[in-house]
């Protein structure tokens, strides 16, 4: 599995960046640019080491901006997400 080590390998469309540089922007707001930017990690990354590069750069300069807030939650969460749907979805 491809290690992600440089910002630049984290964020290369610049989403988490961008997303720092917005002013008053709110938690939900972040969480929908994770979301985008979840979902352009290629299959081949390791989004866990992306997530700690982007917390190493941006966690000391902005620790109470919402997005550094939603970026240790993505380093917490519990692996791949699994699939919630269908029969056993509705099971009781």
């Amino acid at each position: 599995m491809e290690q992600m080590t440089t910002t630049d390998d984290a964020d290369p469309r610049g989403l988490i960046r961008e997303a720092y540089r917005i002013e008053d922007i709110t938690a939900e707001q972040c969480r929908s640019i994770f979301l985008d930017w979840a979902l352009s990690v290629p299959t081949e990354g390791d989004p866990k080491a992306a997530i700690g590069a982007l917390l190493a750069r941006y966690e000391a300069g902005a620790p109470q901006h919402p997005m550094t807030a939603v970026l240790r939650e993505g380093s917490e969460g519990g692996g791949l997400p699994r699939r919630r749907g269908g029969w056993r979805g509705r099971r009781n």
